[in-house]
């Protein structure tokens, strides 16, 4: 049985890349099963992903090593990860817990290539939840005063667990820029309606008073900008007149579910790459 991998990579566009990166793999005895490419005229950058299967005795620290000498020669941001390992993830959560039952159910049934690692939350609702996945729960209260010490707290559990990702599914707590910057590229938050319509409070019920037509969900990369880190995956759901305040919450959850899901999904299949203030998600 032959090893998967998935590389991924990003650089200034010009000619030679593809064939640098197909002629290494080949020489290094791997078979490309896989291969998506886009270049940004915008910004002049090149992106692509290749997934790609190796024969022992190749492993990912000799792919590692001997591709450098590529990346450095076309100036590559690059990854090679194993592709047919679950990505470990954190999951946090306040007081809604739809978002994260819906997670734990998806990798439970294996819907998603995640191993969860822990359930973090600033409350115990969720605790018996966590349990009955027999997933760690970690009750970190935070307030003012301790808000440093609670992210300290978070990020050795990152640490301690090799934890690759953290999900915010319905977290209401704004994150520190420091934290934010140490985990650039590895937060994923889901936010009601397409950003950054109806901020604050009842959302759902400012949508209701403005009569909307669409309810959307937002699935985005946390930075130290609130809710307006780059977009990953957006999903929406046309609803009527006739829905009060408190439908429009239950088709506004199942609309959080499904966007947030696939950009778990899509970060843990190494599909999503920084463009900027963008994007670049190949499918």
């Amino acid at each position: 049985m032959t090893d998967q991998y998935v590389l991924t990579l990003s650089c200034p566009d010009k000619q030679g890349i593809v064939h640098a990166v197909s002629s290494y793999l080949f020489i290094t005895g791997c078979n490309i099963e896989d291969s998506k490419q886009f270049g940004d005229q915008d910004t002049g950058l090149f992106f692509m992903r290749v997934q790609f299967s190796a024969e022992e005795p190749v492993t990912l620290e000799k792919l590692r090593a001997s591709f450098a000498a590529v990346g450095d020669a076309f100036q590559m941001d690059w990854r090679i990860n194993r592709a047919d390992e679950p990505m470990r993830i954190v999951l946090m959560v306040s007081k809604f817990g739809h978002c994260l039952n819906d997670l734990l159910f998806r990798a439970r049934i294996g819907a998603l290539p995640v191993e969860i690692a822990a359930v973090v939350s600033n409350h115990r609702e969720f605790e018996e939840l966590a349990g009955s996945y027999h997933i760690p729960f970690h009750h970190i209260p935070v307030t003012k005063e301790n808000k440093p010490e609670a992210e300290a707290r978070l990020l050795e559990l990152v640490r301690a667990e090799n934890v690759e990702l953290v999900v915010l599914a319905r977290y209401m707590q704004v994150l520190s820029d420091d934290l934010c910057k140490e985990l650039s590229g590895r937060i994923i938050n889901i936010h009601h309606s397409f950003l950054p319509s109806f901020k604050g409070a009842r959302p759902y019920h400012q949508a209701h008073a403005r009569g909307v037509k669409l309810i959307g969900a937002t699935a985005h990369y946390v930075t130290a900008d609130l809710d307006e880190g780059p977009i990953i995956e957006q999903e929406v759901e046309r609803v009527g007149h006739g829905l009060s305040p408190e439908q429009l919450v239950a088709v506004g959850r199942d609309v959080e579910c499904q966007a947030l899901a696939r950009a778990v999904k899509w970060h843990a299949e190494h599909r999503i790459l920084l463009n900027g203030r963008r994007t670049v998600v190949f499918d």
